[in-house]
């Protein structure tokens, strides 16, 4: 019964990703599109470049000081200002005015502008970069915080990787995943254990989303032991000091 119990624990409780793949040698999945969709408050950085600089120049922002209020004294490299896009999905761009880029992706964005630029612009050259990609990984993991993504093609387990990796105590059959969409935060649980989470929308993260690992059952029992545990010690202290304190008044009044 003991090693019955010990092997269904060990089974339930996995620490392996994939747990199915064992059982065979060859498995192919259709990952799912992983191209980031713009969205209001993103940063982007967009470059215009020609053969000609001077015919492109205006189609980029001036160079501003990044420096931050309060160190507005200290001396730092100019370089180029990033666009914010809006609550509305739109950004401001010189020459070409307001553009409605939500729902577009950084090539979309990329294409629309040469295509614009071109028509004033021999073979433009344009560059657009999100640069506030980032995700947060909390919970059962060895690093836990907010995670910078370089570029714009992160898995789940990129990100857990980046956090150094779930503890052992981290359930890989109930990572949860929050995401905004449409103004509302969605959320969906995946099991790492299965292979097929590849498929799954939710494996390649977007801008923004929240990875949470939740704990084992080990963890849970050890939490509640400890909690039951730091209980039991804080009453049995109350009363041994309650009964220290009607000791010392008894021996008071026995010695008067």
């Amino acid at each position: 019964m003991l090693l019955a119990a010990t092997s269904c624990r060990t089974s339930k409780d996995s620490l392996n990703y994939f747990e199915d793949t064992r059982a065979t040698n060859d498995i192919e999945f259709n990952l799912q599109d992983c191209k980031i969709k713009l969205e209001p408050h993103d940063e982007l950085f967009i470059s215009v470049t020609s053969l000609m600089p001077e015919a492109t120049a205006q189609y980029n922002l001036p160079l501003a000081n990044p420096a931050k209020l309060g160190s507005l004294q200290e001396s730092s490299q100019m370089r180029q200002q990033t666009y914010v896009v809006d609550s509305n999905g739109d950004i401001r761009f010189p020459m070409l005015g307001q553009i409605h880029v939500e729902g577009m992706t950084t090539e979309q964005l990329a294409g629309y502008l040469t295509e614009e630029i071109s028509k004033e612009v021999k073979d433009p050259i344009v560059k657009v970069e999100l640069v506030n990609f980032k995700v947060s990984v909390l919970g059962e993991v060895r690093m836990p915080g907010t995670i910078t993504i370089p570029g714009e093609r992160v898995s789940i387990l990129d990100a857990l990787g980046q956090a150094q990796d779930m503890t052992e105590y981290g359930d890989r059959s109930n990572v949860l995943v929050i995401r905004e969409e449409n103004g509302k935060a969605t959320y969906h649980y995946i099991n790492l254990n299965k292979s097929d989470v590849m498929t799954s929308p939710y494996y390649f993260l977007r801008q923004n989303d929240v990875v949470v690992v939740s704990p084992n059952k080990v963890r849970q029992d050890n939490s509640k032991y400890n909690n039951n545990n730091a209980y039991k010690l804080q009453v049995t202290s109350t009363i041994v000091s309650a009964c220290s304190v009607i000791a010392s008044l008894v021996i008071a009044l026995t010695v008067k």
